[in-house]
């Protein structure tokens, strides 16, 4: 089977819950779900080029929605490292030829160079570094430093699309002035455009969303918005040197979040499409939900957020996926489509399928495996 092995259950039909304790569930369930999961996907994708055709549009596979995949699918190697895993991966840098959308290495656009992530840990996880896997990507990002670009993240996907390219490039290049350019970019959606809430810590998606309320007069918060600006904080902390000067306000900004999507987590462990009005599309969303997983396990992971605060979080959270999103077959329910706010592709169910599949499978593998990483054996 493609990028797995043979799969397998646990717990109950459904992914249940079985196993379950005051700490965590072990690690061996979860990678049993993950592979499972992961499986269920590589299987309907045998060919990593393939390209995508959604309404009748073809897209080349190196769009950001597989790009997210394969940055779970690599997180699920570090925790699990099977040789299928990377091999999946390089299978999709290879029939690319390493390049972004459109072979457009002067793109700005962070949708498009999400696939640089991937790309540059792929790189990184071979001794014998081939440094075709860099050239695209490093092309763009490079004529974004050197011509200044500082206000092209307009919308806050794009902080986890984009960020943690420039951060892995900051590593391996300390001088390129990567990290410096990195917080501008950052600054412009937080500051510039104030989309950061510093009272409720949470994120309008974009500037039109300020201006918005739900029917009951709330703010409109997206779940999976706020999930790609929190997995991307995680995702540049983890490598950021402790003497970034900025470093700090990463910090901040991170537990402040975690802190706000604590209090308004869902009975059921999942989190609303709209985080600030539980009766605006209130049911349970699962790529979200995957996403504040993986920032507090990261945060646990790394002594950065409270265990005893927050483990009962993310625990209930896993088990809420288990329970409502995880299919017998590995398919994942309750994942919106592609859009910009809570009301794209409702109603969610635990059947449907969502415009594209590959980047809540990517999320479901982020979060899950950096559950595993804390998880006993």
């Amino acid at each position: 089977m493609a990028g797995g092995g043979s799969g397998g259950s646990a717990g109950s039909s459904n992914g249940g819950s079985g196993g379950f304790s005051a700490g965590y569930p072990a690690k061996p369930k979860i990678l049993s779900v993950l592979e499972r999961v992961n499986e269920q996907f590589a299987d309907k994708w045998p060919d990593t080029g393939a390209p995508i055709v959604v309404g009748g549009t073809s897209r080349q596979s190196n769009i950001w929605t597989r790009a997210v995949y394969y940055e779970g699918l690599l997180n699920l190697h570090a925790a699990d490292p099977k040789p299928a895993y990377k091999d999946y991966a390089l299978a999709w840098g290879n029939a690319h030829s390493w390049q972004l959308r459109n072979n457009d290495s002067s793109t700005t656009n962070a949708d498009n160079q999400c696939a640089g992530q991937p790309y540059i840990d792929l790189y990184n996880m071979d001794g014998a570094k081939d440094s075709v896997r860099l050239a695209a990507i490093k092309t763009s990002i490079d004529a974004m430093v050197s011509g200044k670009v500082t206000n092209v993240w307009t919308w806050v996907d794009a902080i986890q699309m984009a960020m943690p390219v420039f951060a892995r490039l900051g590593v391996m290049y300390p001088n390129g002035g990567y990290f410096d350019a990195m917080y501008a970019l950052y600054s412009h959606p937080k500051q510039t455009l104030a989309l950061y809430n510093t009272t409720d810590h949470l994120w309008w998606r974009d500037t039109p969303w300020k201006g918005m309320k739900t029917p009951a007069g709330k703010q409109v918060y997206w779940s999976r918005g706020n999930g790609w600006v929190f997995a991307a904080l995680a995702r540049v902390l983890d490598i950021l040197p402790a003497t970034d000067a900025h470093r700090a306000e990463y910090l901040q900004d991170f537990t402040e979040m975690a802190a706000a999507l604590k209090g308004i987590q869902r009975e059921d462990g999942l989190w609303n499409p709209s985080l600030g009005d539980a009766t605006h599309f209130g049911g349970p969303e699962m790529s979200g939900t995957s996403l504040f997983i993986y920032g507090m396990a990261w945060g646990i992971r790394k002594g950065v957020l409270d265990e005893a605060t927050y483990r009962p979080a993310i625990v209930r959270a896993w088990d809420g996926l288990l329970n409502l999103s995880v299919q017998p077959d590995g398919f994942l329910g309750y994942a919106q489509s592609t859009g910009d706010d809570p009301s794209d592709g409702q109603p969610l169910s635990a059947t449907k399928v969502p415009d594209f599949e590959d980047y809540g499978v990517g999320c479901f593998l982020l979060g899950g495996s950096e559950l595993a990483k804390l998880a006993p054996p």
